[in-house]
C-alpha cells in the first residue's frame, strides 16, 4: 500500500506499493506511478504522466503531460520540464512532445530539458545543465547547451 501524506492532493489510484507521497504533492487523475517510488514535497504530476518503479522526484519537480519515466530514476531539486516548443497562453497543441527518461539515468538539480527529449539508460545530467537534444546511455552532460564531457562505464 503506498503512503499519501494528507496534505499531498492525489486524484489517482494508480499508485504502486510502498511509494511515499509528501506534502503538498499534486498527482492528477490519468498519472501512473510506480511502485517503491519517493515523491517529495511540491511535486506536481499531470494525468498524461507514466512514472516507473523506485523513481525519485525530489521537491519542486513538475512532469508534464507526455512525460515517460522509467523504472530506477533520480530527478534532482526544481529539475524543470517543458512539453511545447512554441508555448502561447490559451493556445494548445494537438499532442504535447513526449520526454522519456530511460532506466537509471539521473538529472542534475536545475537542470533544464527541452520537450521531445530521450535521456539514455543511465545518463547523467549535470546540475543546471540545459539540454535541447538527445542523451545518449551511459554518458555524463553538462552546461548550456549541454554537451557529453564523459562516457559512463557499463556493467
Amino acid at each position: 500500500m503506498p503512503s499519501i501524506h494528507a496534505l499531498s492532493d492525489v486524484q489517482t489510484d494508480a499508485i504502486g506499493e510502498q511509494t511515499r507521497v509528501w506534502q503538498f504533492a499534486v498527482i492528477l487523475k490519468g498519472a501512473r506511478i510506480g511502485k517503491n517510488c519517493n515523491i517529495c514535497a511540491h511535486t506536481f504530476i499531470e494525468g498524461g504522466v507514466t512514472v516507473g518503479d523506485n523513481v525519485t522526484l525530489k521537491c519542486g519537480v513538475y512532469l508534464w503531460d507526455g512525460m515517460v519515466i522509467e523504472d530506477d530514476v533520480f530527478i534532482g531539486p526544481n529539475a524543470t520540464f517543458t512539453n511545447d516548443k512554441a508555448p502561447r497562453s490559451k493556445q494548445y497543441p494537438e499532442k504535447y512532445e513526449s520526454t522519456v527518461l530511460k532506466t537509471g539515468c539521473s538529472i542534475g538539480a536545475n537542470a533544464t530539458l527541452l520537450p521531445g527529449i530521450t535521456v539514455g539508460e543511465y545518463a547523467m545530467v549535470g546540475a543546471g545543465a540545459v539540454v535541447t537534444k538527445d542523451v545518449p546511455g551511459y554518458s555524463v552532460v553538462v552546461g548550456n547547451p549541454a554537451k557529453v564531457i564523459k562516457e559512463l562505464k557499463r556493467d
